[in-house]
């Protein structure tokens, strides 16, 4: 009798038969399984992206022949530290969520192609954590993968401005602040020629949400000479593609040191003096009003428009500026006989003039000019003796010699003695 004839008619030996004939078929199907697996593969991937940007989550199946039934998707994040379903993918049905709802996630793979990638929009530090794809497959089962999801966060960039005034003590000029970034962003100083006048300091500060908060100060004296110099803060993000400069004009302020009164023309003066911000100025006259139509003010500028005298006084151009003034004097005399000059230039053309005249007729007179120049120098002394003094004398005649007596006779030249 064969083994099954055996097995049939006898019934310890059909137990016996029939436990070796299942553990046959297990090993026939566990061999079978791991043929059809053996080459099986889920591809994700590690992904990082850009807070705000959109992330693909790739996952697909290759390498098998066995019918697809179903893509699901789980996740545990920083919004939902527990590992959960979402989102499943069925042949007939499609995508579904799972639960709740959120429509930033959609799917863009393909299911006949064994493809169940997801993009996922508008992402926030919340999304940040592990996704699992899970290809279920038949008769070999669930196969899966996970894929990292890693948000990098941009700061936000500021400069502070602190106001200083001049002053010997060390101050903060400017802060520079790298906001809320992740990885933390580093921030440099470009000093240039101030490399030795100035100190940098840079403090971080974490956040719950995984953040840092980069804050860089520059400290110096404030002192006139790094007043207006150029700094720059140059601030290098793993979230930026470029390093990001932003500019800085280092401002001391100080009142008006000093002002100075020059004249840039004539009848034009002009108020000058160093300060920051720029002083403001205003010209008045000490104890009078100012003669509005005589004189014209535009900013630091007074100009004399009449040089009369009713100018004369004493003028005061103040500078300011919200830090303190400064002032100085300007003292204008325009004299009334300022043509004296002229008066007298006229005078002596007139002497000139006579003179001529008085000349010419000797000439015509006695038709020999030398010596009619020569009668009319000794004329003008001897007319000069006459003149009246301002004492009650009588005025005395003064006597002619014998040699004038005869010419004044003869109406001849008089002979100048030897």
């Amino acid at each position: 009798m064969d083994g099954s004839l055996r097995c049939a008619f006898n019934d310890t030996l059909w137990t016996q038969c029939f436990s070796r004939s299942s553990t046959m078929h297990l090993l026939v199907l566990i061999l079978i399984l791991s043929t059809v697996t053996e080459g099986l593969k889920v591809i994700g991937g590690n992904i990082t992206v850009v807070q705000g940007e959109t992330a693909i989550l790739p996952c697909k199946l290759v390498d098998t022949a066995e019918p697809l039934t179903q893509i699901s998707w789980q996740k545990m994040t920083r919004g939902k530290p527990q590992n959960d379903n979402f989102y499943t993918i069925l042949a007939k049905n499609g995508p579904q969520f799972v639960n709740g709802r959120d429509d930033r996630f959609a799917f863009v793979g393909n299911f006949n192609e064994n493809d169940g990638s997801l993009e996922l929009s508008n992402t926030t530090l919340m999304d940040e954590g592990t996704y699992t794809c899970i290809f279920t497959l038949f008769p070999s089962g669930n196969h899966k993968t996970e894929i990292p999801l890693n948000l990098l966060v941009p700061p936000v960039i500021s400069l502070k401005d602190d106001p200083v005034t001049l002053g010997d003590e060390e101050v903060s000029l400017v802060t520079c602040t790298a906001a809320g970034s992740r990885p933390p962003a580093e921030v440099v100083w470009i000093t240039g020629t101030l490399e030795e006048s100035v100190r940098i300091t840079t403090n971080y500060s974490s956040h719950a949400n995984g953040t840092t908060t980069t804050v860089s100060s520059l400290f110096g004296i404030p002192t006139k000479k790094i007043n207006g110099h150029s700094v720059q803060c140059v601030v290098t993000s793993a979230a930026r593609l470029d390093k990001e400069t932003l500019n800085f004009n280092i401002q001391v302020f100080f009142p008006p040191m000093g002002v100075n009164i020059t004249e840039k023309s004539q009848g034009v003066f002009e108020c000058l003096t160093e300060a920051n911000p720029p002083s403001t100025f205003t010209w008045q006259r000490i104890s009078q009003p100012m003669p509005q139509s005589a004189v014209k003010v535009e900013g630091a500028t007074l100009q004399l428009l009449s040089m009369t005298s009713n100018l004369n006084g004493l003028y005061q151009c103040e500078a300011s500026n919200p830090y303190g003034s400064e002032h100085s004097h300007l003292y204008v005399h325009v004299n009334s006989g300022a043509c004296t000059a002229c008066w007298t230039i006229l005078i002596i053309l007139l002497i000139l003039i006579a003179f001529g005249a008085a000349a010419a007729w000797y000439y015509y007179k006695y038709s020999t000019f030398p010596s009619a120049l020569t009668r009319m120098v000794e004329w003008i002394p001897r007319q000069r003796q006459q003149v009246p003094t301002d004492s009650d004398e009588p005025t005395q005649a003064v006597p002619l010699d014998a040699g004038e007596q005869q010419a004044a006779q003869e109406g001849s030249h008089p002979t100048p003695s030897q």
